[in-house]
């Protein structure tokens, strides 16, 4: 498939880096603060009141808090560790795939988050299905969305799909 520019697999790669570090900083920052504030809540008074089904709630979330960080930072030790060994693309191409799983652990973790904080300011069902709600829409936003337009981009037929000559839009 041809890329839509005219660029070497070096500079195709340099500029996918680019792109994903520019992605990664304004993740990285909304991660780390929301992780910084689960590290908190332990530490509050009302934590010890809270029910043993929260608690356990918690502890899932600052796990999968956890685990989304290391997802979302591993790229950039991935490649300060590989950096001047001439894998550019092959870390652009691993970069890529542990961000869309860190992407993932987003979710379930901002799930996890408004589960506790709806169980504990609501105190009823209603809990569950506003967080159902809001799962909805970070589904749409972060991923459906997204591969809708990804599959109609890469569909010769759709008026949004490749020009002449199979080319993509211009991040292709």
């Amino acid at each position: 498939m041809v890329s839509g520019r005219e660029e070497t697999e070096e500079e195709r790669a340099d500029r996918r880096w680019n792109d994903l570090l520019q992605e990664l900083r304004v993740v990285q920052t909304g991660v780390q603060i929301l992780f910084g504030f689960l590290l908190a809540v332990v530490f509050q008074p009302r934590f010890t009141t809270l029910s043993d089904i929260d608690r356990g709630i918690y502890v899932v979330t600052v796990l999968l808090g956890s685990a989304t960080v290391a997802a979302l930072i591993g790229p950039v030790s991935y490649h300060r560790l590989l950096t001047g060994r001439r894998v550019k693309p092959q870390t652009v191409t691993w970069a890529s795939r542990v961000t869309v799983v860190g992407l993932v652990l987003l979710f379930f973790t901002m799930c996890s988050a408004l589960l506790l904080i709806m169980r504990v300011a609501m105190h009823n069902s209603l809990a569950l299905w506003l967080v159902g709600a809001m799962a909805l829409w970070f589904l749409a936003c972060w991923f459906i969305v997204p591969l809708r337009a990804r599959a109609r981009s890469s569909d010769p037929g759709s008026p949004d799909g490749p020009g002449p000559a199979g080319r993509s839009g211009p991040s292709g």
